[in-house]
C-alpha cells in the first residue's frame, strides 16, 4: 500500500512567498553591503596617481589630532541618528512597522554610502592636500617631474597610501547619509513641506543637516579634503540618505508623508480580497486593479496636485 505525505505547496513557493512577503531581502541586502564594504576597505589599494613636489596643493602639513576622528564620526552620524529614533520611538510610540521601517533605512543609507565613497575612493587615487608631509620624499627627489609614490620613504602603510584617497570625503558622505536621514525623517513626520508648518519644527529638521556640515567642513580644516572633495561627498551621501528614506516613505511633499508604504505583499492580498468581492468578470477584475493603482498614484502626488484651493465663499453662501 503506497501512502502518500502531505508536503502542501514545497519549500520553494512557501520561501518565495516568505521573500516577497517581508524584509528579508532588505536584511541580506545589508549583509551583502556590510562585506563588500569590509572587503573593499581592508583590502582594496588605491590608485596611486603621479605627482610633483612642488605642487602647492599637495604641501599642507598632516594633522596627527583630527578634529572628528573616526570614533566621533560614528558617534555622531550613527549612534546619534539611531539614539534619536529610538527615542522619537519610545515618546511617540508609532506603530511596529512604522518603528521597523525608519529603523531600517539608516544602516542601509550608511553602508550604501560608505561602500560607494570607498570605491570611488580607490579608483580615482586623488592625492590627499596633506600628500608630500605624508610622503616624506627621499633627498635628491627632483621637484618638478612627475613622480610616483615609490620616492616616498614614509614606513607607515595606512599612512602613506591613504595619501590617494581623497575624493570623495568619507567623513562627509557619511555624515550627510546617516545624519541626513534623520533630518528626511523628522521632516517626514513634521511634514515641513506642507502649508503652514511651525517654523520651529523646520529649524529642528535643520539641525542634523548643520552638524553634518560641521563634520565635512572640518575635513577641509584639517587640510584631510578641499572643498571640491568634500562637496561632493557631502552631496553623495545626501543622495544616498534620500534614496533609502523614499525606499520607505513617500514624497515629503504627499500629504502622507508621515506614514511610510505598507509592507511587502500587502497590496497583493487587498487586491485579492476586492477581486473576490466582484462579480469575477475580467472587466470587474480590470476595474478593481485601476482603482489600485490611482490609489497609489495619489499617495504619492504633492501638494500642487492633491490639495483643491477652496475659492472664497460670497454674502449669499455661492462660490466667487
Amino acid at each position: 500500500m503506497n501512502m502518500r505525505v502531505a508536503t502542501g505547496d514545497g519549500f520553494g513557493p512557501g520561501f518565495a512567498r516568505f521573500w516577497k512577503r517581508s524584509y528579508a531581502s532588505d536584511y541580506v541586502g545589508i549583509m551583502i553591503l556590510l562585506l563588500a564594504y569590509m572587503a573593499v576597505q581592508f583590502f582594496m589599494e588605491p590608485f596611486h596617481r603621479m605627482f610633483f613636489l612642488d605642487n602647492l596643493a599637495i604641501q599642507y602639513p598632516h594633522a596627527e589630532i583630527e578634529r572628528v576622528s573616526v570614533p566621533w564620526l560614528f558617534l555622531y552620524t550613527l549612534a546619534l541618528p539611531l539614539l534619536s529614533l529610538l527615542l522619537w520611538i519610545l515618546l511617540t510610540r508609532p506603530p511596529p512597522h512604522k518603528s521597523h521601517t525608519t529603523l531600517l533605512g539608516l544602516p542601509i543609507a550608511l553602508l550604501l554610502s560608505s561602500f560607494l565613497t570607498n570605491i570611488i575612493k580607490n579608483s580615482v587615487g586623488r592625492p590627499r592636500p596633506d600628500l608630500i608631509a605624508r610622503c616624506k620624499p627621499a633627498p635628491g627627489t627632483p621637484s618638478n617631474t612627475l613622480v610616483s609614490w615609490t620616492v616616498c620613504t614614509e614606513t607607515d602603510h595606512h599612512t602613506l597610501h591613504d595619501g590617494w584617497r581623497s575624493f570623495p570625503s568619507g567623513h562627509s558622505s557619511f555624515a550627510f547619509s546617516g545624519l541626513g536621514y534623520l533630518s528626511l525623517v523628522l521632516a517626514g513626520q513634521f511634514k515641513v513641506f506642507r502649508p503652514r508648518t511651525d517654523f520651529a519644527k523646520v529649524l529642528l529638521t535643520l539641525v542634523p543637516l548643520i552638524g553634518a556640515a560641521l563634520i565635512a567642513i572640518s575635513r577641509c580644516e584639517d587640510y584631510r579634503h578641499d572643498v571640491y572633495d568634500v562637496t561632493v561627498g557631502s552631496l553623495l551621501g545626501f543622495f544616498v540618505a534620500h534614496f533609502s528614506y523614499r525606499r520607505y516613505y513617500p514624497s515629503l511633499r504627499s500629504s502622507r508623508c508621515d506614514t511610510p508604504y505598507p509592507p511587502p505583499g500587502q497590496e497583493e492580498e487587498e487586491g485579492k480580497k476586492v477581486g473576490g468581492r466582484g462579480s469575477g468578470s475580467g472587466s470587474g477584475s480590470g476595474r478593481d486593479e485601476e482603482e489600485m493603482v490611482e490609489g497609489a498614484r495619489q499617495f504619492e502626488i504633492g501638494d500642487e496636485e492633491s490639495d483643491v484651493e477652496l475659492e472664497p465663499l460670497t454674502a449669499g453662501g455661492a462660490r466667487s
